[in-house]
């Protein structure tokens, strides 16, 4: 229940400092504005809005960016939810401190995780870089096509009188190409691809891509999901503001989305691991009326949400009731993961009930000794 204004500046990630502006009053502005020549502490509108947005990502998703929304359908200002906002303060943190910017992020369901990656890369080449390309790539073409479409109501809907360029905000063709797009003005190609048609996207010049739903990549004698993304990684520079992320939902256990995980998890990987759990969305909630009788009706796994999660009694009653809709306890864990190990043992086609495998996998531990046994005959 933190209180949160993107506009004001309340409640926004990093180090802010206060500035006054004609129309808002005070706000709260990232601390790295303060090195803008245009900023200063009192400041108007128009001025503020121009510099502003070039060092608030979370300002100008509010301000320059109308998405549609999942509950009401209505297209409206993108407004960062409590999981974006967690997830973009990573990005922003290694944007920086002038690092590559590397994630892979496990997704629970309708938290927006593909939306503010493609929103993120979207302000990079509108507001911070020219000539800065960029490659969105999902397991079949028309996912990657629907994540354009965000970015295409983005141009067509951008406020003119923030929109750098003499030309219109619009995609072009660019050489005839069904798969490449050039933002007017700005010199970015934005390219489209998919799993299933990899030779299209070999070559590419990018500086960022969008890997998603990477778990549903298949591997066939001609393809494989490592050699797509080594292709891809090889095309963009371990250079600041270059971004790779690669996202998805649990897809069960082995693949290659799955072993980039645990190498991530272990600090193997060049990629900083991240998984939005359910009970972080805001929209799963659900009042209780009558306490008593909801803790009477809990099993012994939502019992653990309360005293061992620390989850508030109305997380746990959306739970409980959403649980009803599905026939096995581990489809309900496939769709609303509580943490990554559920979301792949209950994707994965497995004999065993992954909540008995959790609590056993709770008393896991290193071994005690490592060595080679060897016989004397």
């Amino acid at each position: 229940n933190k209180p949160y204004d993107p506009i004001t500046g309340r409640g926004c990630m990093g180090e802010r400092v206060p500035c006054r502006v004609e129309g808002l009053g005070e706000v709260a502005v990232p601390q790295s504005m303060t090195a803008d020549p245009n900023f200063s502490t009192v400041m108007s509108r128009e001025i503020h809005d121009r510099c502003r947005i070039r060092h608030d990502f979370e300002y100008w998703c509010a301000t320059c960016v109308k998405i549609k929304d999942k509950v009401t359908a209505r297209i409206m200002p993108f407004v960062l939810n409590a999981p974006q906002r967690r997830v973009a303060a990573m990005l922003e943190d290694m944007r920086l401190k002038h690092r590559p910017i590397r994630l892979i992020m496990l997704k629970a369901r309708q938290w927006g995780g593909s939306t503010l990656v493609q929103m993120y890369m979207a302000w990079m080449q509108i507001v911070l870089r020219r000539n800065h390309n960029s490659l969105i790539c999902g397991h079949l073409k028309d996912t990657a096509a629907v994540i354009k479409g965000m970015y295409s109501r983005l141009l067509a809907l951008y406020p003119r009188h923030l929109w750098q360029e003499e030309c219109e905000p619009r995609f072009a063709a660019y050489e005839h190409s069904r798969n490449v797009s050039i933002i007017a003005g700005r010199g970015c190609l934005v390219v489209i691809g998919s799993a299933e048609s990899q030779e299209a996207i070999r070559g590419c010049d990018i500086a960022m891509a969008h890997l998603t739903e990477v778990a549903f990549w298949r591997t066939s004698e001609r393809h494989s999901p490592d050699s797509l993304v080594r292709s891809v990684c090889g095309s963009v520079a371990l250079l600041p503001d270059t971004v790779v992320v690669m996202e998805s939902t649990a897809n069960g256990t082995g693949n290659y989305f799955h072993g980039e995980w645990l190498r991530a998890r272990a600090g193997l990987s060049d990629k900083i691991p991240v998984f939005v759990p359910w009970h972080e969305i805001e929209i799963y909630r659900c009042p209780v009326d009558d306490v008593w009788k909801l803790w009477t009706s809990l099993d012994e796994y939502e019992r653990r949400l309360w005293t061992h999660e620390g989850l508030t009694l109305e997380m746990i009653c959306w739970y409980h009731r959403k649980r009803k809709e599905y026939s096995s306890h581990a489809l309900m864990q496939a769709e609303y993961p509580g943490n990554d190990i559920e979301a792949f043992s209950s994707t994965s086609l497995s004999i065993f009930d992954s909540a008995h495998l959790d609590r056993l996998r709770r008393n896991c531990r290193p071994p005690l000794w490592r060595g080679e046994l060897e016989g004397n005959a």
